[in-house]
């Protein structure tokens, strides 16, 4: 069980990691720009189509679950099916990013609140950033079928096509072409479009022969849509309090002002190392659990399940010790900026534990998701948003340092709750 989970999670861990490469690139290349605004605007117009596209997440998270567990009942119609609706889905969303770009900008200028000095620098950037809306939407179902069908080496290449180009285009407008922060954003749409078309190839390569044998017109009927949409609809409401959450720990920054801001930007980006870094055992489990699942292999599920829990906290002491020992020199990589470096000293201890607080909530997120089940995800999440809504409310009198403890509480909520609901909603003690 240890190889079957290790031959999911090492190539999630390396694409994974990669991800927030892209983010950690594009704050250093701004973080040395001449106004600290250019930092502080990076990291927003980040989080804004992080806002916008978490949202959407469903497209990737519940695809996996249902894929997984077709592929674990061997029922290959509904493998293609499933592909199928998410396509259809991901770009008719794409569309409608597109037609309202104007009010989604100025929800996400609100949600990570934008002043004065950022909101021009972030308008030019979502304006480039939102045309690479299909290739984000249809390569989050693509990433979600592939884990389904427990291929993590698929979405390892595509990341890496995706990353890399990315960087080097991003690099290289920025650099050389002086184009500031437009450089940065069609680095952004030229890489997704990239690994959107590469992510088509290698499943006509693949997967050919499923695609070849079915009628698609049938597994586009309404009933099958309506099915994933149902499962679909209360992972979006999951991600939108997700979205409440981390909008809301942004728009307190802004309003602590633009060096905390800049600061707080540099912090997650490490946060983000440290939650796709874990994720790949998340990922693992989706994989594992929608596949043990489907077969109704009870011993095998929960064995899975214990040693994706193992896994997940050696991961999570490790980035806890680098981030107690080496945060002040990583911050570094990010800024020259001496007031933010200074800032850095004074709040890593927070990015020091918070790996091991948050681990298990990512670990069971990866359950749920191979179970399918959206009602649950949902309730606990929005629970947790009130958890984290209401401690800031006691604890912002320490300012910074409250809003950081706020967010611990958040995760420590998130995985108390989704243990209990575990055991004891009946949408998940089918198997237990």
């Amino acid at each position: 069980m240890n190889k079957e989970i290790l031959k999911l999670a090492i190539p999630n861990i390396l694409s994974n990691v990669s991800v927030p490469l892209i983010g950690s690139v594009d704050t250093s290349l701004m973080g040395f720009e001449d106004q600290d605004a250019y930092l502080a605007a990076i990291g927003s117009g980040g989080m804004i189509f992080n806002f916008l596209y978490w949202g959407f997440g469903f497209l990737r998270m519940g695809t996996t679950g249902m894929t997984a567990q077709a592929f674990g009942r061997k029922d290959q119609r509904e493998k293609l099916g499933i592909f199928l609706r998410g396509m259809v889905v991901a770009f008719a969303v794409a569309l409608i990013f597109l037609v309202f770009q104007v009010p989604l900008e100025n929800i996400g200028m609100y949600l990570v609140g934008a002043d004065a000095d950022t909101a021009p620098i972030i308008s030019r950037y979502f304006d480039i950033r939102i045309l690479a809306a299909p290739a984000v939407f249809g390569l989050m179902v693509l990433f979600g079928w592939y884990f389904g069908m427990q291929n993590a080496v698929f979405p390892l290449i595509l990341t890496l096509i995706i990353n890399f180009s990315n960087i080097g285009i991003s690099w290289y407008l920025v650099k050389e072409r002086g184009m500031d922060i437009e450089g940065v954003a069609w680095g952004t749409v030229i890489a997704q479009y990239l690994g959107f078309i590469s992510g088509l190839i290698l499943f006509q390569f693949k997967y050919k022969g499923i695609w070849l044998q079915e009628n698609k017109v049938s597994l586009l009927r309404w009933n099958a849509m309506k099915s994933f949409f149902t499962i679909n609809r209360d992972i979006f409401l999951r991600t939108i309090c997700l979205i409440v959450a981390f909008g809301f720990f942004y728009n307190r920054s802004a309003a602590f002002g633009v060096a905390i801001l800049g600061i707080n930007n540099v912090l997650q980006q490490l946060v983000s190392w440290m939650s796709y870094g874990i994720d790949g055992f998340a990922y693992a489990s989706e994989s594992l659990v929608g596949k043990y699942l489907g077969a109704g292999d009870k011993a095998s599920l929960k064995k899975s399940i214990k040693l994706s829990f193992i896994w997940g906290a050696v991961f999570a002491i490790l980035y806890s010790l680098v981030y107690f020992f080496f945060g002040n020199e990583i911050i570094t990589l990010f800024t020259d900026k001496e007031n933010i470096i200074a800032l850095g000293e004074t709040y890593i201890i927070w990015l020091a534990i918070f790996p091991i607080l948050s681990f298990a909530s990512y670990i069971w997120d990866g359950i749920f998701i191979g179970y399918t089940a959206s009602r649950s995800m949902r309730d606990t999440m929005f629970l947790s948003m009130l958890a984290f809504l209401l401690s800031y409310a006691c604890l912002s009198q320490f300012g910074n340092h409250g809003l950081w403890a706020a967010l611990c509480v958040y995760v420590v909520a998130r995985a108390i709750l989704q243990w209990i609901w575990f055991y004891w909603n009946e949408e998940l003690t089918i198997s237990n």
